[in-house]
């Protein structure tokens, strides 16, 4: 593929892009800010983000990717013109080839909406791979062996699990529970406890700072702000590892028992291999302090988080653009 190339990481929580020859040229949170008035865009990503909860009646800041699949295609799309701007200039001049990362239970239709959404941006030649697949590959995993690999990637809006070997998913899933689903529950919790409302992104503040899933990990404390849910006025109080470790409990509960019914259909000899490589986490719940002790002590094999686990997917469909074989044998092509 030519040098300028794309791999796209359309992330619930955060944008992530790939250009051939350069590296990550963008990474910003996956949040605009639109004019009701006109269905402009005014804002992406990091200036958008800082808008969440602040805006006058005109103007809405959203969320255009929901549980990892394309909620508002139109945002999408002028996202995607957004990001081919910034890494390729004027696409008059060059119509870039592009690898996008996908969910592992996305379906036909959710797929070509993804498809449509690159191409009527302004890309040449579209591949979509499945989400585990590009993180195993930028985790290091040689997915074309005949060995079995599993990866779990936590990522915003979905936990995809899957069990890899000869370039394909042998068994796999994905969970609408992963980070976005943590940061209500800590926004419940803070309620609930301390009489506090706060927004998601502090909830999710206290989860990058202080979150872990495991008791033998050190207790830190975070100031928090919100308002007083009974007298409606600004309050501040503290929050504790422990308190997010309770607030998200269920979730990682849950995502145990994801990994447990994965495995519990995986052939014999792929779950021997398994045993012997262990499991590679990745996607930004990785970053969980414990959460690889939680998931060997459950599971009983050795868990590891991929180093720079945010980056696995976006790395991966790097990876992919300089590998043409690999590509063709991983991912699903459409142009035009």
């Amino acid at each position: 593929m030519p040098r300028g190339d794309l791999g796209i990481d359309l992330g619930t929580a955060t944008f992530i892009v790939y250009q051939k020859g350069k590296g990550v040229v963008v990474y910003e949170p996956s949040v605009v800010t639109i004019s009701k008035r006109t269905n402009a865009i005014i804002a992406i990503g990091e200036e958008a983000r800082k808008m969440v909860g602040k805006t006058h009646d005109d103007l809405i800041a959203i969320r255009p990717m929901k549980d990892g699949v394309i909620a508002n295609y139109k945002v999408i799309e002028a996202v995607l013109k957004e990001f081919f701007r910034r890494a390729v200039g004027k696409l008059r001049l060059f119509k870039p080839n592009v690898v996008i990362g996908v969910p592992t239970k996305i379906t036909s239709v959710e797929k070509r909406a993804v498809f449509e959404a690159a191409l009527s941006a302004g890309a040449k030649k579209v591949h979509v791979v499945s989400e585990p697949l590009a993180a195993a590959i930028g985790a290091g995993v040689d997915v074309t062996k005949s060995e079995g690999s599993m990866v779990v990637d936590i990522g915003g809006g979905t936990t995809d699990i899957a069990v890899i070997s000869l370039g394909g998913i042998v068994v796999g899933d994905s969970i609408k529970i992963a980070g976005n689903a943590m940061d209500e529950s800590i926004v419940k919790y803070a309620k609930k406890k301390y009489g506090l409302v706060i927004g998601e992104a502090t909830a999710e503040e206290v989860k990058k700072n202080i979150g872990k899933v495991h008791p033998d990990y050190e207790t830190l404390e975070m100031e928090i702000r919100g308002r007083d849910a009974v007298s409606g006025l600004p309050r501040t109080d503290t929050m504790t590892s422990d308190d997010v470790m309770e607030a998200i409990k269920p979730m990682v509960n849950n995502i145990i028992l994801k990994i447990k019914a994965i495995l519990e259909k995986t052939p014999p000899e792929l779950a021997s291999d398994i045993i012997r490589n262990g499991i590679v986490l990745t996607g930004g719940g990785a970053l969980l302090k414990g959460i690889d002790k939680v998931v060997e002590e459950e599971i009983g094999v050795k868990a590891t988080v991929a180093e720079n686990p945010i980056m696995c997917v976006a790395n991966g469909t790097g990876i992919l653009l300089e590998d043409r074989q690999l590509l063709e044998t991983v991912a699903e092509a459409y142009e035009r």
